[in-house]
This record gives C-alpha cells, sequence and structure tokens, in this order.
C-alpha cells in the first residue's frame, strides 16, 4: 500500500532519548524517596504523557511529587540531553530516502514543544522537520493512547486517517494509531543497546508490523 504520509514518534524512535531519560526520571524518583528502578520507570512511563508519573507515585507510594518535579525533572533530562543525545541510528537516513521518493512525513510525539524541538536539534534532526509537521501533544491537550494527537496530524496536513502509515515504540503509542484508524509499525531497539532494557516490542495489533532497528534507508 502506497501511504500518504508517515508519522512517526519521536523519543526512541527517531532520537536515541528513552535510555536518557528514563535514566535521569528513575534517579530523580529515587532520590525524592521512591525507588525506582530503570525497568520499572520503562514499565511504567513509556510513550505516556507526564502526569502519569504523578498519577503512579500516587497510587503505589501514596505519595506526592514537588510542584516543581516536571520542571526539575526536565532540567536534569535536558542537561544529559546535552551531552548525550544522538539521533537513533539510521533516522536520517531514513528521512532523506523519504524525502527523495516525495513521501511526506511529520512526527507527532506526547512530549511538548520545548523537548521536542531541543531533541531534535541536538541530534540533527531538526533541518528535516519544518515546524508544520511537528506536533505535539500540547496541541490537542491529551496524550497517547488517546487518538487525539494522530488524528490532529492527519487533518492539519489535509490526509485521510487510513492513508496514514504511524512508527512508534510503545503500547501506548500503538494504541493511539490504531484508535485514530492507522497502520502502525513497531519499532524497537536492539537488545539492550544504550542502556535500554532492550528489544521492548510494541505489541502492535490489525495491520501491524514490527521493526527492528532501522535496517536501512527504507520504510520496511
Amino acid at each position: 500500500m502506497r501511504y500518504d504520509v508517515v508519522i512517526f514518534d519521536n523519543d526512541g524512535v527517531l532520537v536515541d532519548s528513552e535510555p536518557i531519560a528514563h535514566r535521569v526520571l528513575s534517579g530523580y524518583l529515587t532520590e525524592l524517596g521512591y525507588p525506582t528502578t530503570l525497568e520499572e520507570s520503562y514499565r511504567d512511563f513509556l510513550g505516556n504523557a507526564g502526569h502519569n508519573v504523578h498519577d503512579v507515585i500516587t497510587e503505589r507510594y501514596r505519595g506526592r511529587l514537588p510542584k516543581d518535579f516536571e520542571a526539575r525533572c526536565h532540567e536534569r533530562v535536558f542537561a544529559a540531553f546535552r551531552a548525550e543525545l544522538v539521533a537513533s541510528a539510521g533516522a536520517e537516513e531514513l528521512l532523506k530516502a523519504l524525502q527523495q521518493r516525495d513521501l511526506p512525513y511529520c512526527l507527532a510525539s506526547s512530549s511538548n514543544h520545548e523537548w521536542i524541538r531541543l531533541s531534535l536539534d541536538l541530534a540533527g534532526l531538526r533541518e528535516h522537520l519544518a515546524d508544520g509537521r511537528i506536533f505535539s501533544a500540547q496541541d490537542v491537550g491529551v496524550g497517547k493512547p488517546a487518538p487525539d494527537l494522530f488524528l490532529h496530524a492527519a487533518k492539519t496536513l489535509g490526509v485521510a486517517p487510513e492513508r496514514c502509515l504511524v512508527v512508534e515504540d510503545s503500547p501506548n503509542g500503538v494504541l493511539a494509531a490504531r484508535s485514530a484508524g492507522m497502520d502502525v509499525y513497531g519499532f524497537t531497539r536492539p537488545q539492550g543497546r544504550a542502556g535500554s532494557p532492550g528489544g521492548r516490542p510494541a505489541r502492535p495489533s490489525g495491520r501491524r508490523r514490527r521493526i527492528r532497528g532501522w535496517a536501512g534507508p527504507g520504510c520496511g
């Protein structure tokens, strides 16, 4: 099938940010008195909007995070990004290949616009994604697994949902794509790479395909 647009998630798909972000998040939560391992951070927070961290801490520990938790956590993550963040292997080559094939693409992430743009800048991918092709959960007021973000991106680009292909690395992202009526590829990291617990499948359903790493400058 020829799609009219490819919609990429950002963290863990285009940029290799998940190991950094989860290392910082789990360490900060532990520092605040809520012991969290790297594996638990991936399990509980991968692909979730930031408010989910507060929900988990309230439910699991009956605790409350500081009011400035999100701002301070972002400061720590951004500092680590500036020191370590790179694009996912093959991501830039893939975007260039899509451009050469005249296949439009965009980005749709549950992260806020500041996070998205900083990560793209640091990973060297910003030149491949114009502002009109970057969509955040901030734009619709709700993150994945709600389908709103993907539907907003498709509507803005003038593309029917069934003509969109989504590339996602998290179960919530896959659920959002399927709820939006879009086909989805589940992207999984190579085992154990860069501090990841390794090879977490996105468990896509319906019309789907699972791809493991960017094998080359194609779309599967």
